[in-house]
């Protein structure tokens, strides 16, 4: 599975963007779809995750209620739309899947940067 995000940028506090990640390639094959990021200076944190079947959501304290994750999978793709946005959300935005059975995200996406000006 081949995966690529797009759609960061900079927008202002309390400001929306949505970001898409298409996939290509044995896309019948994954199980999840997630979202991390990593800040400059930080390890990399789960952001959120759907799971490709049933479209079940699943997200970190710090975003819920202002992010929201969908998928479409007859277009093969995925999104994460971020609302309320603050400095603290300021990072590199990756797309990754894991496969039926694993635990592990194994496929990954090259990242799109989103930067929140405060």
């Amino acid at each position: 599975v081949q995966l690529q995000a797009s759609g960061g940028g900079l927008v202002q506090t309390g400001g929306s963007l949505r970001l898409s990640c298409a996939a290509s390639g044995r896309t019948s094959s994954y199980y999840r779809m997630g979202w991390f990021r990593q800040a400059p200076g930080k390890e990399r944190e789960y952001v959120g995750s759907i799971r490709r079947g049933d479209g079940v959501t699943n997200y970190a304290d710090s975003v819920k209620g202002r992010f929201t994750i969908s998928r479409d999978n007859a277009k093969n793709m995925a999104y994460l739309q971020m609302n309320s946005l603050k400095p603290d959300d300021t990072a590199v935005y990756y797309c990754a899947a894991r496969d039926y059975g694993s635990s592990e995200y194994i496929y990954w996406g090259q990242g799109t940067k989103v930067t929140v000006s405060s």
